[in-house]
């Protein structure tokens, strides 16, 4: 790696000199005669380290190193001066100097100063590269699956994160959305500030606007004393609206003026309280349908889907069933203290035949159901529940375009499989491949393959 050093000093000997002597140790040398004109190269090119004259017309050395401090602290800063005094020394480290040289410049003691500090921040920059990706595999954690319908919504979630932007996650009941939203928050910069959920639909209609805004002592039956509701909780954080179509008019008004203005006041009260709350809201309805019959304000629809996020139904991404299966049964096996090894491959073909109408979150109650009824060191179709284990969708199956061969070749496999009642013999003869292949690639997906042929 080439790293670009900036020389800034109004004498144009020292600053040529200076880069001549670097530029042999095989750097990238950038000048500026004056601090402004430091800035404006320090804003233009991407640079690594500072080496900067202290007393300077225009924009001093001290106000260059505080600026770059504060925008760019990564960033070295050799501070270079004729008047070398103790004092100067310390405010200059304050600041948030590297290190301070005085003139004349020892060539030699500079260059070693310059390796040390170019280390230093390579060293940083890979820390924060680590953390950022440690970060990315945490907010992701409890989201599972590889297939590309996936990943196109990891892609939307790791750009809108790091944004203020309002979003709207759309999907059937049992794909996420609530997951999605954990991540949006967790890869945001509000990740240490509070994140409020509020269902929507569970709450009832009259106590919906107190819960979301609060209320003052006496504003109604019951209210023995001020509240405050979820946004002014959300302070600085994220609010999550689960369930945002369920909600009544007169609180649809109450949320765009959030939006909109970031103010509200609290049930009862005359007080105005300002708020900076970022807003996530999820719906399993058609908004646009809402909208047309009169039921869903038109304005708050476009305040809140400012970027959609539509998660697909467990249908359209069934090459991920596998790994949802596999972690469910994990997770249940070890709450009810049973020792299970693995799915077999009927019971495989029986989850990728059946429709989930009700997503992810009807395998997760599968799984559950299957582990609880499981006599043996593997679950079969036979411990799956009767409406999946009796499924038939017919002759086909479905296939999302950009699926990799492979998982499209595993999807056919397994598919077929289903359908045949997991009649190995059969499923081969059909797929035009030999036993010992579909063998093989049974043993290579981690299957039992405990099936009795038929």
């Amino acid at each position: 790696m080439k790293f670009n050093i900036l020389i800034v000093d109004d004498e144009k000997n020292i600053r040529e000199g200076l880069g001549q002597a670097l530029e042999m140790d095989g750097y990238a040398i950038f000048l500026a005669s004056d601090g402004r004109e430091a800035l404006n190269t320090f804003t233009e090119e991407e640079i690594d380290l500072v080496i900067t004259d202290l007393k300077m017309p225009n924009i001093s050395g001290g106000d260059l190193l505080r600026h770059i401090a504060a925008d760019q602290p990564t960033v070295p800063v050799i501070i270079l001066t004729g008047h070398g005094t103790i004092e100067t020394a310390v405010d200059a480290m304050r600041d948030g100097a590297y290190d301070f040289l005085t003139k004349p410049v020892n060539l030699d003691h500079l260059s070693l100063l310059v390796k040390r500090a170019l280390a230093n921040r390579s060293m940083t920059l890979q820390y924060r590269a680590m953390q950022s990706e440690l970060e990315k595999k945490r907010g992701f954690a409890n989201i599972i699956g590889t297939s590309p319908h996936l990943r196109r919504v990891f892609d939307m979630v790791e750009q809108v994160a790091a944004t203020r932007a309002a979003v709207l996650i759309t999907g059937e009941s049992g794909t996420g959305k609530e997951l999605i939203a954990d991540a949006i928050h967790n890869l945001s910069n509000r990740k240490d500030k509070a994140f409020i959920k509020v269902h929507c639909a569970a709450l009832a209609e009259s106590l919906l606007e107190s819960e979301l805004f609060g209320h003052e002592k006496g504003a109604f039956t019951g209210a023995l004393s001020r509240k405050r509701g979820r946004f002014e909780l959300a302070q600085l954080g994220t609010i999550f609206l689960d369930e945002i179509g369920e909600i009544n008019p007169s609180v649809q008004v109450k949320i765009l003026r959030v939006l909109q203005e970031k103010k509200f006041e609290r049930v009862g009260g005359e007080q105005t309280i300002e708020v900076d709350v970022r807003v996530i809201a999820a719906t399993n309805r058609d908004l646009k349908k809402e909208i047309a019959e009169g039921r869903f304000r038109e304005d708050l629809f476009y305040r809140l889907n400012v970027v959609n996020i539509d998660l697909p139904p467990l249908r359209e991404r069934k090459e991920d069933i596998p790994l949802l299966a596999a972690a469910f049964l994990k997770e249940f096996a070890e709450e009810n203290n049973k020792h299970i090894e693995g799915i077999d491959p009927r019971a495989i073909s029986a989850l990728y035949a059946y429709s989930w109408p009700g997503n992810i979150r009807e395998l997760r109650n599968c799984i559950e159901s299957a582990v609880v009824l499981c006599k043996t060191q593997g679950i079969t179709a036979d411990d799956l529940p009767p409406s999946v284990r009796g499924s038939d969708e017919g002759n086909s199956i479905r296939i999302t375009l950009g699926t990799n061969m492979a998982e499209a070749e595993k999807a056919v496999i397994l598919g077929t499989l289903g359908h045949l009642r997991g009649n190995k013999s059969r499923t081969a003869e059909m797929l035009g491949i030999g036993r010992k292949t579909l063998h093989r690639k049974l043993k290579e997906y981690g299957l039992e393959e405990e099936t009795h042929e038929t």
